[in-house]
């Protein structure tokens, strides 16, 4: 269940710990590290530091680390996910889940020591599927730039 602080005060600023309660994501796939601000059902800017020590640069690319596209998607699907429960009184037992993209663009590289600033806007939620345009930046730069799309779905019950 999402804070009741959070719940009153809608900019906020997200923990480490806090966004684990909101996503089901572990390390070493919890690519969000920090929430900056967000307003439920407006928009959303996280972060990833992006370190040499993520298992993925082993072998994407061996003496030449490059943060895979996939996972970039991926960490703004994430911060996406936040923004879609943020708004949420109870999401015992719900999964946010990422059913599109559509459009995605990498503009430059992802590498060790970067700051990747993940910003997620809501263009519009209709019948649980929620559609937001979504940008991953590096020092000012995009670095990647797409249309995600996601839907609030019940845990199966073993699970839940």
């Amino acid at each position: 269940m999402i804070s009741e602080s959070f719940m009153s005060q809608n900019t906020q600023a997200l923990s480490l710990q806090q966004i684990m309660q909101m996503l089901p994501h572990r390390y070493p796939f919890l690519l969000v590290d920090r929430v900056v601000e967000c307003v439920p059902g407006s928009h959303i800017h996280a972060y990833k530091n992006v370190t040499y020590n993520e298992p993925f640069f082993q072998g994407h690319f061996p003496g030449i680390p490059i943060m895979p596209g996939v996972l970039i998607l991926e960490a703004m699907a994430q911060a996406g996910g936040i923004l879609g429960i943020a708004g949420e009184t109870d999401v015992t037992g719900k999964l946010f889940l990422f059913r599109g993209v559509d459009g995605a663009k990498f503009r430059r590289q992802v590498v060790p020591g970067d700051r990747l600033d993940l910003f997620c806007d809501n263009l519009r939620l209709k019948m649980g599927v929620c559609k937001m345009h979504a940008r991953a930046m590096v020092d000012g730069k995009i670095a990647c730039e797409a249309e995600l799309s996601a839907a609030i779905a019940d845990q199966p019950k073993d699970q839940a």
